[in-house]
C-alpha cells in the first residue's frame, strides 16, 4: 500500500524507514526536534505526530496502567529455569500491552504507561542479595540471565518481518546493582574482565540475539564515564562492537545527574550534550530541553540533534504508529485478552514453576487434605503486594496463601489464622492468639518473609524501612521470634516464603522440617502454593541466586570485582547453592556422552544425558550444565552454567535423553583485554541436578562429571545460540 499522492513520503509505507523518518525529521524546526527527546514528547499539529509518552513498565506484566494480568515477579519467572515459560509469559504480556494502547488511544489517553515502549527486562546481575531491586532481575548468573533475556525480549518485540509488537528495553546498562542510595553518585570500578564477563553478557545476547530495539542507561558511573553518556558503553561496546541500531533511553533523572551529582561537566546544556553525542536519543525527565541552549552554547551541532530524533521515529514507525492501523497485524488484538481465560492459567502454571522446594524432613510435603486443624500463622498469608512484587499491574482477582489454603483443603478440615506480626516484624499481633491456635493444630503453616514495602527501588514503595535496599539477610523484624515461638509449640511446622531475595534463614534449615521458597508470585500465588503444599502440583523451580547464611560470608556490598560474591567466585558453604531445589520424587542420570574428548579451540562439543524418574509420582526436574576450565592462566570462576533444561511432568520409572551443544563460546574464559580467549588444557563438564558436589545433589539429583581437552587456542567472537 502506498500513501497518497499528495502526502509527504513519511507517510509512504513502501519507502524504507530510515527513508521516511529522515524525511519527517527534515521538516521540524530545531525546537520541535528537542520536544521529541523527552520522555513525555509533544505533539506536532502542523506534521500529524501526536504527542507520546515514552514511559511504560512490563517487568512480570503490564505494570501501573490498571487491570493486566499480574505474573510471579521477574526473580520468580527465573526460579522457572524455563526458556519457553518465559517466552509465553512475555507474548502474553504484550498481547495485553497492544490492546490496552489501543484503547486507550480510542479513548484520547495519551499519558504515561500507555505506550508501546517498554522499559523491560531488567537484566541486571544480582551480584548481592542487599540489592533491593534484585527480585526485578533474573538473579546472579550471566547465562541464565541472557537467556531469560532473550525469551522476554523476543516474546514482547513479536517477529513480524517489519513491524514491531513492541519496543523491549534491556536496563539498567550497566554495572549497576546497588547500593540504591549511591546509584546517583556511584563509579562502579571493574576491569575489561570483569566487565565483559559477568556485566555485558546478558545486553549483548538481549540485542545479538534478540534483537532489542531500545536499551536503558543506567543512573551510575562505570570507570569515570555516566553511563548515560558513556563513549565506551554506548558507542564503543553497544553500537561498534554489537551493531546496536536503536535507540538508548536514560534512566529517570539520569542525565541531570551527569552535572548535578556526578560532576562530569558543570551545566545542564553540557550534560544534554554529552549525552546526546554520546548516544543517548532519549531523556527520562526533562534536562534535554536544554539541548536549544546547548546548541548556542556550542555544545553540540543540530545535525547530532537531527540523528537521534531520526533512531526515536524508526522505532516509532516501526511500531506502526504512522500507517494506516490495517497493515499492522496487531492492532487487531482484541481488549478482550487482558486478564483473559488463558492467561490467568498462564499465570497459574508460571507461579507453580516458580516455586522451589527448599526443605522436606522426613516427607513432611505434600500436607493431607483432611488433616483435622491447620493453624496458619503470619502477615504474608494475606499480604497482596507481597504476591504482585513491585512495577505490577491490577488484576481483577488475585489469591493470597491463606485463601489458597482454604480452598484446597477439604469441608471437615478447619483453617484458622493469626497474624502474629505485621509486615516489617515491627510490632506484635495477637500473638498469643497465635501461640493458641497452634496448640490444638495438627500442622502450623509459617507464611513469612519480605516485602516490596521492604526492598524496592530506593525506598520507591517503603515507608517502613528506608532506602530500599537490605541491611540484614535475617528475617525482619520480630519474624524470626514468632517462627520459634510457633515451634516451640511441638507442631509440624511448614515455613513458606515471599521474599525476592536471599534469605539467611540458617535457624529455620536447622529446625523447622519444610521449608517452601515462593518469590512474590503474582496473582495467582496463592492457587500454586496450595497446590505444592497438599500434592497437586510437584515444586520443581531451582534457585537463580545463592542463599548465603549470614552477612559476614560477603565482601563489601559496594565491591563490583566480582571475588566473593555469586556461586561463581564464592568459595564459602552457602545456605543453598545457585540451581538448589527439591522435589517430591527422585531423579537419576546415567549415560553421559561427549560427541568428543578431544577438540580444537573453535570447535563445538555435543553432550547427551539420560534422566530417569525413580520415584514414585511425577515430577520436573531442572537439568544443569556447569563448564570448569581446570588449567587455565587467566582468573576463572570456580564453574559457570553453560546450558539447562526444564523436563516437565516426567513419569514415575519413565526415562529422557537431554541434549546440549557447548559451544566455543562457551569454553572461553575473557581476559585483561575483554576478549573472550580459548586456551589449551583440560576441562571438566558436569550435568545433573545442581552444582557438582552441592547440597542437594546427593539427594537423588546425581551429578554426572567428564574431562575434554581442548587442543590449541585462539580469540572465541560471540555467536547467535
Amino acid at each position: 500500500m502506498s500513501a497518497p499522492s499528495d502526502a509527504p513520503p513519511y507517510l509512504d509505507p513502501s519507502l524504507s524507514l530510515p527513508q521516511r523518518a529522515q524525511d519527517l525529521v527534515s521538516r521540524m524546526t530545531l525546537e520541535e526536534k528537542v520536544s521529541q527527546m523527552v520522555h513525555q514528547s509533544a505533539a506536532i499539529p502542523r506534521l500529524g505526530v501526536p504527542e507520546y509518552n515514552w514511559w511504560n513498565e512490563c517487568l512480570h506484566g503490564v505494570g501501573r496502567a490498571g487491570l493486566a494480568t499480574v505474573f510471579p515477579q521477574a526473580i520468580g519467572l527465573a526460579a522457572t529455569w524455563d526458556v519457553e515459560l518465559m517466552g509465553r509469559v512475555a507474548v502474553a504480556i504484550s498481547d495485553e500491552a497492544r490492546a490496552k494502547h489501543h484503547e486507550f488511544v480510542r479513548q484520547g489517553i495519551r499519558d504515561i504507561y500507555t505506550g508501546l515502549t517498554f522499559w523491560s527486562p531488567n537484566v541486571n546481575i544480582f551480584r548481592d542479595p542487599r540489592w533491593g531491586r534484585g527480585h526485578e532481575t533474573y538473579g546472579e548468573d550471566p547465562h541464565l540471565t541472557a537467556r531469560m533475556g532473550v525469551a522476554f525480549v523476543k516474546g514482547l518485540q513479536g517477529d513480524h518481518p517489519k513491524y514491531l509488537k513492541l519496543v523491549a528495553t534491556p536496563k539498567h546498562y550497566a554495572v549497576h546493582s546497588g547500593p540504591e542510595p549511591a546509584r546517583h553518585t556511584f563509579d562502579a570500578r571493574v576491569s575489561r574482565r570483569v566487565l565483559y564477563d559477568t556485566y555485558l553478557p546478558a545486553f549483548e545476547a538481549c540485542v545479538k540475539e534478540g534483537k532489542a530495539a531500545s536499551v536503558m542507561g543506567a543512573y551510575n558511573r562505570v570507570n569515570g564515564e555516566p553511563c548515560c553518556a558513556s563513549p565506551t558503553l554506548l558507542q564503543a561496546i553497544l553500537r561498534n562492537e554489537w551493531g546496536f541500531d536503536g535507540y538508548v533511553v536514560s534512566d529517570c533523572g539520569a542525565i541531570n545527574d551527569i552535572f548535578m551529582w556526578h560532576r562530569v561537566v558543570e551545566t545542564a546544556p553540557e550534560a544534554a550534550a554529552l549525552a546526546v553525542k554520546n548516544g543517548c536519543e532519549l531523556n527520562c525527565g526533562d534536562t534535554f530541553h536544554y539541548l536549544l541552549g546547548a546548541v548556542e552554547g556550542g555544545f553540540i551541532t543540530e545535525e547530532e540533534i537531527s540523528r537521534a530524533v531520526k533512531r526515536l521515529f524508526v522505532a516509532r514507525m516501526r511500531l506502526g504508529m504512522f500507517d494506516p492501523p490495517e497493515m499492522v497485524p496487531y492492532t487487531e488484538i482484541p481488549y478482550s485478552v487482558v486478564d483473559s481465560p488463558p492467561h490467568r492459567r498462564l499465570a497459574l502454571e508460571s507461579a507453580r514453576e516458580s516455586l522451589v522446594l527448599l526443605k522436606n524432613e522426613g516427607g513432611l510435603l505434600p500436607l493431607r487434605k483432611d488433616l483435622k486443624t491447620i493453624a496458619v500463622i503470619g502477615p504474608y498469608a494475606t499480604d497482596s503486594q507481597s504476591l504482585r512484587g513491585n512495577y505490577n499491574g491490577t488484576p481483577s482477582a488475585e489469591v493470597t496463601i491463606l485463601e489458597g489454603i482454604r480452598r484446597k483443603v477439604g469441608r471437615t478440615t478447619r483453617v484458622l489464622y493469626a497474624t502474629a506480626t505485621d509486615i516489617a516484624g515491627a510490632t506484635a499481633v495477637d500473638a498469643e492468639e497465635a501461640w493458641t491456635i497452634c496448640r490444638g493444630a495438627d500442622v502450623a503453616i509459617v507464611v513469612l518473609g519480605s516485602s516490596p514495602w521492604l526492598e524496592g527501588e530506593e525506598g520507591q514503595l517503603c515507608g517502613l524501612m528506608g532506602d530500599g535496599d537490605r541491611h540484614q539477610l535475617d528475617l525482619a523484624g520480630h519474624q524470626q521470634w514468632v517462627l520459634e515461638r510457633v515451634h516451640a509449640t511441638g507442631i509440624p511446622v511448614v515455613l513458606v516464603l515471599l521474599n525476592g531475595s536471599a534469605l539467611a534463614i540458617t535457624w529455620a534449615d536447622e529446625n523447622v522440617p519444610a521449608i517452601l521458597e515462593t518469590w512474590y508470585p503474582g496473582q495467582a500465588g496463592g492457587l500454586a502454593v496450595a497446590d505444592a503444599l497438599f500434592g497437586d502440583y510437584d515444586p520443581g523451580g531451582r534457585l537463580p541466586v545463592t542463599f548465603y547464611r549470614s552477612l559476614d560470608q560477603l565482601p563489601p556490598f559496594d565491591d563490583y570485582s566480582m571475588t566473593g560474591h555469586t556461586y561463581r567466585y564464592f568459595r564459602g558453604d552457602p545456605l543453598y547453592p545457585f540451581g538448589y531445589g527439591l522435589s517430591y520424587t527422585r531423579f537419576s542420570y546415567s549415560d553421559l556422552k561427549l560427541s568428543r574428548t578431544k577438540l580444537k579451540a573453535g570447535q563445538a562439543l555435543r553432550v547427551s544425558v539420560t534422566i530417569q524418574n525413580t520415584g514414585s509420582r511425577p515430577g520436573d526436574e531442572v537439568v544443569q550444565l556447569y563448564l570448569r576450565d581446570v588449567e587455565t592462566s587467566l582468573p576463572a570462576p570456580i564453574r559457570s552454567l553453560r546450558g539447562f533444561r526444564r523436563i516437565q511432568r516426567l513419569g514415575p520409572g519413565r526415562k529422557k535423553t537431554v541434549r546440549f551443544i557447548v559451544e566455543p563460546q562457551h569454553m572461553a574464559l575473557v581476559n585483561e583485554d575483554g576478549r573472550r580467549v580459548i586456551e589449551p588444557g583440560l576441562f571438566e563438564l558436569s550435568i545433573g541436578g545442581g552444582q557438582p558436589g552441592a547440597r542437594g545433589t546427593e539427594e537423588g539429583r546425581n551429578v554426572l562429571t567428564a574431562s575434554f581437552e581442548v587442543i590449541g587456542q585462539g580469540l572465541i567472537p560471540y555467536r547467535v545460540s
